[in-house]
């Protein structure tokens, strides 16, 4: 009787424990023995970057699908389910599909040393170069230079969507640093879209694309996105787009539809296209409200909110966003990983928050305990309590407030068990 992938995806964690450990050396072995698939692929749109970068690739399918284009996507981590991770011209692949390449891939590799993400890449890889499609979209998993996703000679398109601090043990202290690896994905002659960033981090991905002859479409320079009376405006060289407000809420999803749209463009895709880019995008847990399930029947005046961010700038972002809502009480549930930025991450939310309720994460060896993450709110100037769970913080909140906002918020993996247990 064949297992199902969640056996095999159990069994490749425990035969390969480490969880990061940046080279291609492991990832080319393997592609080679698997006959390299990842030369076989539709054309190729590699996307790095710090933040924005699974909303960028959202909405790029959207904009490349309302055409009638079959889309393949890699994406992670994933939230719910590992299958999020891969969607095959456009749907997510199945159970049966994804466990015979799981096998596969650790059949060929045998006992060799490989991590989990470069594994499950090579899985991807396969199922690319099997599924007929149009389009490749590849989500960096960490950094860009030798990150697993890197192996593609000549994608048609890259884009580095906004660089700030995060990762720095596997990525460097600096922005310049960080900059430099994310700039890695950059390919001699293919046009890099490049969404906003300091100047030290501009610096860096101009002068590696000026090496490699890559033409730069950078943000302020070549285009620029900006909300104009409840519209968002798009101009470059080809001319202004007047678009709706990105169905992604948030100020900073500008920013991520203006790297879409300028991609777009680059395609010579039409304005239908650039529309179906900013109104018909769906990615989970970026400032999510959840509207069903068993927390939101639980509380019903409350009102729910869900969102991954965990580094500072994804707190900038939360926060913009909250400011801009209209007034209501809010609170949030907050569990964090050991390895972030805490109090950068909560300073910026202080002035839009009543109280924090942290939680640990349940299952999540990483996590950083409950009391921990309350005395780092506190220390950001957030008044903060703990909570057992996010049902039991959901229900004090509702005790005492029963028609606050409150917002899920700090881990991707806070996310995913928020997303299984409410169904």
């Amino acid at each position: 009787m064949t297992q199902g992938s969640d056996v095999v995806l159990e069994r490749m964690m425990t035969l390969h424990p480490k969880v990061i450990d940046l080279t291609l050396a492991r990832v080319d072995r393997l592609l080679e023995r698997l006959g390299n698939p990842e030369r076989q692929i539709p054309p190729v749109i590699h996307i790095a970057g710090t933040n924005g970068k699974g909303s960028t690739q959202a909405m790029i399918r959207a904009g490349l699908e309302v055409d009638g284009d079959r889309v393949h996507a890699y994406t992670s981590p994933h939230l719910a389910r590992f299958h999020e991770r891969i969607r095959l011209a456009g749907e997510l692949i199945g159970e049966p599909a994804l466990t015979a390449l799981l096998d596969e891939c650790v059949r060929v590799n045998g006992p060799d040393e490989i991590t989990f993400f470069e594994i499950t890449t090579c899985a991807a890889f396969l199922a690319f170069a099997r599924t007929p499609a149009d389009w490749t979209l590849l989500e960096v998993g960490l950094g860009g230079r030798l990150d697993a996703t890197n192996v593609v000679e000549k994608p048609a398109l890259t884009i580095i969507t906004p660089v700030s601090i995060d990762h720095q043990q596997y990525l460097g202290e600096t922005l310049a640093e960080i900059a430099g690896e994310k700039a890695g994905i950059i390919k001699r002659g293919v046009p890099v879209i490049v969404g906003p960033q300091t100047e030290a981090g501009l610096a860096v991905i101009e002068a590696r694309a000026a090496r490699l002859g890559a033409q730069v479409l950078a943000f302020g320079q070549h285009w620029n996105a900006f909300e104009d009376r409840g519209r968002l405006v798009f101009q470059d060289e080809n001319g202004l787009l007047d678009l709706p407000l990105p169905n992604l809420p948030g100020p900073h999803q500008i920013q991520n539809a203006g790297a879409a749209l300028a991609a777009l463009r680059a395609l010579g895709r039409d304005e239908a296209a650039c529309e179906a880019a900013v109104t018909r995008a769906f990615w989970p847990a970026r400032m999510q409200r959840l509207r069903h399930g068993p927390l939101v029947d639980a509380a019903p005046k409350v009102e729910l909110w869900l969102d991954g961010g965990h580094n500072p700038a994804g707190g900038e972002a939360v926060a913009a966003t909250l400011a801009r809502m209209p007034a209501r009480e809010t609170h949030l549930i907050c569990g964090m990983l050991n390895t972030k930025d805490v109090t950068g991450y909560m300073r910026p939310l202080a002035p839009q928050v009543t109280r924090l309720h942290a939680v640990s994460i349940p299952g999540e060896k990483n996590t950083l305990p409950a009391e921990v993450t309350r005395d780092a709110a506190r220390a950001a100037g957030i008044d903060a309590v703990t909570a057992a769970s996010v049902a039991d913080a959901i229900g004090a909140i509702a005790a005492s407030s029963p028609e606050a906002r409150v917002l899920i918020c700090g881990s991707l993996y806070l996310a995913g068990t928020v997303l299984r247990e409410n169904g």
